[in-house]
Parts: structure tokens; C-alpha cells; sequence
């Protein structure tokens, strides 16, 4: 496994690894303790699936498959709005089978979403392991680009709530801290996320 070299950041809860850049070349890991929980978050098109395919054991718990097998199902004329609830509620159920077989997992998370952290950590907690938060850094534009070529995006009104939220976990992280409930957090571009080829869970 190649060496991740970070470059930490002062944190007083929780630790920052900022991998921004450092990843330019070659596979690279991350590691962590097995029955810990990873959250990957970051703006809608900013790479979060194609990591989490690419990189988590399993294919990890993605929201965006649980959109995909929905949309397969439903009429082309019925627009996603008309069956999201379908979708979230499939999506926390499969991520509640997972999390109740105790395994490490990997989340697709928007991170808008600060109660769905708490309860990750408070799961975490009561195996005895830890939350860890991925962070994507895209820019908007890159982000959009993304929503382009994938052909779905999402609307201004989502994409700025989404934004703002991630544009708090960014600046918290920069300032060295973690989310409430976060053992770690990671911070990645597109680079160095495109260069990472395994998520690990070791005893």
C-alpha cells in the first residue's frame, strides 16, 4: 500500500488531513480500523460516486444507486421529484441493514444533511469505532461540469443549499476542525480523489 502523505492541520476536535494536491501520482489508500464508518460528502457532481465505486469495498452505500434502480422502474414522463421519497427511504434502509450488520461502510452523503452524521457517530460509537468524514473539494464550475456529464443535475435552489453547506464543512475543516461526531476528516480535490484507488478497513 503506497504511503498517504498528509499535511495535518491543527485541529482541536478531531483530526484534518488536508490531501489537496498530494496525490498526483500513482494508486494510494486510505486506512482505517475495521467496523469504522466513512462518510464521503461534497457538492452534487463533484465526484462522490465515481469514488466511492472506485474506491470502497463493496461499491460502499450510494445514494445515487438507489436513484438509478428507482428511475429504471418508474415511467420516463414521471419527474424524480414524484418519487425522491422512494428514494431516501430506500436508501437509509439499505444504509440501516448495513449499519445493523456491523460491518465497515462507506456512506454517499450530501452533507446538508447534519442530523444523518449524528447518527452515523452515535452508531459508531455504540460498536466502539469511529465516523470519519471524506470531504470533496470541487469548485462549482467543476461540480456542474460533472451534473453535465453524468446528464442529471440538480436545481440552483438545491445546488446552493448544497453549496453552503459544504462551504461550512470546508472552512471548518481548514480552520482544523471536524464535524461534531467525526474522529477524522479528509480532505480531497478532484485530483487527488481520481488518484485514490482503494479505501481499506484493517483490524
Amino acid at each position: 500500500m503506497d504511503e498517504v502523505r498528509a499535511r495535518p492541520l491543527a485541529a482541536s476536535r478531531g483530526t484534518v488531513r488536508d490531501l489537496r494536491g498530494s496525490l498526483s501520482r500513482g494508486p494510494r489508500r486510505l486506512g482505517f480500523r475495521a467496523g469504522d464508518i466513512v462518510v464521503v460528502s461534497g457538492l452534487p457532481g463533484g465526484g462522490k460516486s465515481t469514488l466511492i465505486k472506485r474506491a470502497a469495498p463493496g461499491g460502499g452505500v450510494d445514494s445515487q444507486d438507489v436513484r438509478e434502480r428507482w428511475e429504471g422502474r418508474m415511467p420516463k414522463a414521471l419527474p424524480y421529484g414524484a418519487y425522491r421519497p422512494l428514494v431516501r427511504v430506500s436508501h437509509y434502509w439499505t444504509l440501516w441493514r448495513e449499519l445493523r450488520s456491523g460491518a465497515s461502510v462507506v456512506v454517499h452523503d450530501c452533507g446538508s444533511q447534519a442530523w444523518v452524521r449524528a447518527l452515523l457517530a452515535a452508531t459508531a460509537r455504540r460498536r466502539g469505532r469511529r465516523l470519519h468524514l471524506l470531504l470533496l473539494d470541487a469548485t462549482p464550475e467543476e461540480a456542474l461540469a460533472g451534473q453535465t456529464a453524468r446528464g442529471r443535475g440538480v436545481s440552483a435552489y438545491a445546488f446552493a443549499r448544497h453549496r453552503a453547506a459544504v462551504t461550512r464543512l470546508l472552512s471548518a475543516a481548514e480552520s482544523g476542525h471536524s464535524p461534531r461526531g467525526c474522529a477524522s476528516t479528509t480532505l480531497l480535490d478532484r485530483r487527488s480523489a481520481a488518484a485514490l484507488t482503494g479505501i481499506t478497513f484493517t483490524p
